[in-house]
């Protein structure tokens, strides 16, 4: 019985991703950044639950990416599509475009789904990342949604940040970047000195700008990462 449990909750990961889609084609980007939040409790409870109970499995690990690709990557994308189909500031250059332009949010998911199977074929991601989490993505993308969703019908900048962030993200996802992980394995500040920073700075953000501070918090997270990686290679 036991060894059903984590396959359970994963499943309830991607109920949670299903009912964020049906929230972003109606409109509602509030849900979606509730029900994508859901998801990735469920997808962090999962692998818990697993670890716990000693029945890691490789369908669970099969099940966890397929739930993942629906819940931090189409539904997201789907909250980017419904944004950039209702956009009504597009440039004049643009407007010819403007019904297909909404389509190239579901490069995310595919980008997604290639990070996923990726990191289930690298043993190098262990403790660490090489690309975007696809976690982190989705987070930043219904922050972003949520945030700029008043605003993107009257400025046509709004049109360039969301296209421009699709290609730079969906790039991120896939690159060999290295990219911290928020796994801590010791309760101590030292070696855990960049996750401290992002969680303080993560909390400052949304408490200044609310939800979309993730987004902030998101593309600090970032720049933390390859700039620390930076530092840490010129340090040696």
């Amino acid at each position: 019985m036991k060894k059903h449990i984590p396959n359970a909750i994963t499943m309830m990961n991607l109920f949670s991703g299903c009912v964020a889609v049906a929230m972003a084609f109606s409109g509602n980007f509030g849900a979606v950044v509730v029900w994508v939040l859901m998801a990735a409790v469920f997808d962090f409870f999962d692998g818990f639950a697993a670890r716990l109970l000693g029945v890691s499995s490789k369908m669970g690990v099969e099940l966890d990416s397929l739930a993942d690709v629906v819940s931090f990557g189409v539904a997201p994308a789907t909250a980017v599509f419904i944004l950039l189909r209702d956009f009504s500031a597009y440039p004049d250059f643009l407007l010819p475009m403007s019904t297909i332009l909404p389509y190239t949010a579901f490069l995310l998911p595919v980008f997604s789904a290639l990070r996923l199977a990726k990191f289930n074929l690298d043993d190098r991601q262990t403790s660490s990342f090489l690309g975007l989490p696809t976690p982190a993505d989705a987070l930043f993308w219904i922050s972003y949604c949520y945030g700029v969703q008043y605003l993107s019908p009257l400025n046509e900048k709004i049109c360039y940040s969301t296209l421009g962030f699709i290609v730079i993200f969906s790039l991120l996802m896939v690159s060999e970047i290295p990219m911290f992980s928020l796994k801590i394995k010791k309760i101590q500040f030292a070696g855990n000195e960049k996750q401290a920073l992002l969680v303080v700075s993560m909390i400052a953000f949304v408490a200044l700008w609310g939800i979309i501070g993730v987004a902030w918090g998101i593309l600090f997270y970032i720049a933390l990462s390859i700039f620390g990686n930076s530092f840490g290679k010129t340090k040696r």
